[in-house]
């Protein structure tokens, strides 16, 4: 006698369910399967953060909150004032060169969102100086500035050192410096005297969150504010000293920076080039879930201090002596990286990556192979794609990161002006070629 097959008792709905079941068994370890998940998780969390921002939007702030952000802001503004001080009284020649090689002068610049930027600027020496007094206007005020002056008005000041910088016709061009992230553009006054001793003038401008300009230290809230205020303080150069040719030169993520201003063509059309040393063009994360996670968190907390993030312990120099000098300089930013800050470098990046066979600007990328701060790879890769019709790559064995504060200083910066003179020569046989 046949057995009876009795059906099982289920909801009915258990022969849709069940496979169901077993297709997320296989699948719920894939890479898609996890990245769905993770942007239901962020979109719940951006609604539930949206309706806590209402309802405390909805409600009046008590006067403890109100009084607490006030302090913030003040503790941020004395902060910047405070580093704006040091950089002020930062030496930017040694005693022996400040009367033969050049003239420098540091002031406030204001950017593209009017925020106050710390800038320097060394010219060189070209005989006795014969305008003794100038007059600046800003806001209505006339200040008359003689040798060796420091007036300070409001959030101004002006310092002169051996006469009012000026531009001689002999002079061969202007080099604005856009310094990493972490430093100032202090750092870089033994690479200006260079270019001064050549005939070079030399600008240096501090981002935001950084050396003596506006801004809490280390948080950089947008890099495409930097980037806004590199193309608004070229324009002002090259306002300044009509007909002059510009380069600009970026160091790290001031490089990836000064990449994407070039790629504008308003601000590619007033430079004769660009000069990267390392840039930040492939920056991965210390761990895939930094990244994963650094566009919820940069919403959320933006100002935190991500310790996880830092790569401890990679050198970026083989000179002991520049190591030092760099991290007990109290302009330099020593702390764990900011979350949006760090989020900033990643999207820059993944910008500039996106888009190297759009560069057409002409340039020159330095890099060492030893670098494990930034990929000298994709500077090779750069190079290789970018459509530029005037570029150059030179690879440095064994250097490390901060090429310009190697052993060999003096001969990568070198290496930058017979390259700018190359282009500057390169510029002249094709006007005189366009003349005939």
């Amino acid at each position: 006698m046949e057995a009876v097959q009795m059906e099982e008792l289920t909801s009915g709905a258990s022969g849709r369910i069940i496979p169901v079941f077993r297709d997320i068994r296989r699948s719920v370890l894939s890479w898609r399967s996890l990245r769905r998940v993770f942007i239901f998780i962020q979109s719940f969390f951006l609604w539930f953060l949206l309706f806590l921002r209402r309802k405390r939007l909805s409600s009046t702030a008590s006067p403890s909150k109100s009084s607490k952000r006030r302090s913030v802001w003040r503790r941020d503004e004395d902060d910047a004032l405070g580093r704006r001080a040091l950089a002020e009284g930062l030496e930017m020649v040694s005693g022996s060169e400040e009367g033969d090689v050049c003239r420098c002068s540091t002031y406030v610049f204001f950017g593209a969102r009017r925020n106050s930027l710390f800038c320097r600027s060394w010219f060189p020496v070209s005989g006795d100086m014969k305008v003794k007094q100038v007059k600046v206007v800003l806001f209505s005020a006339i200040l008359i500035l003689q040798d060796r002056c420091c007036i300070h008005v409001e959030y101004f000041s002006f310092k002169c050192k051996g006469g009012i910088p000026d531009l001689p016709g002999k002079n061969r061009g202007i080099m604005i410096i856009i310094h990493g992230l972490n430093e100032h553009s202090g750092r870089y006054a033994h690479f200006a005297r260079q270019l001064t001793a050549c005939n070079y003038g030399v600008y240096a401008m501090d981002w935001i969150g950084h050396g003596g300009s506006d801004g809490l230290h280390g948080y950089v809230p947008s890099l495409d504010h930097v980037v806004a205020d590199t193309g608004a303080f070229l324009e002002k150069v090259k306002l300044d000293n009509p007909g002059m040719p510009c380069f600009l030169f970026g160091h790290s993520t001031g490089g990836a920076v000064v990449l994407k201003a070039a790629s504008y063509s308003h601000i590619e059309d007033m430079l004769e080039g660009i000069v990267l040393t390392s840039p930040a063009l492939r920056v991965k994360p210390a761990h895939p879930i930094v990244g994963a996670v650094a566009p919820l968190f940069s919403l959320v907390v933006p100002k935190f201090q991500f310790k996880g993030a830092n790569k401890r312990g990679i050198p970026v120099s083989r000179d002991p002596a520049a190591l030092v000098a760099k991290y007990s300089d109290p302009l330099v930013y020593t702390g764990p990286i900011r979350v949006r800050t760090g989020h900033e470098i990643l999207r820059i990046c993944s910008y500039l990556v996106r888009n190297m066979k759009s560069v057409t600007v002409p340039f020159l990328v330095l890099h060492g192979t030893a670098d494990k701060v930034t990929d000298p790879l994709a500077s090779q890769d750069l190079y290789n794609e970018a459509a530029s019709e005037f570029k150059d790559l030179k690879l440095y064995e064994g250097f490390l990161h901060d090429l310009l504060f190697e052993p060999e200083r003096e001969e990568i910066a070198w290496d930058i002006i017979n390259w700018m003179e190359k282009r500057l020569h390169a510029v002249s046989n094709l006007e005189k070629v366009n003349h005939w």
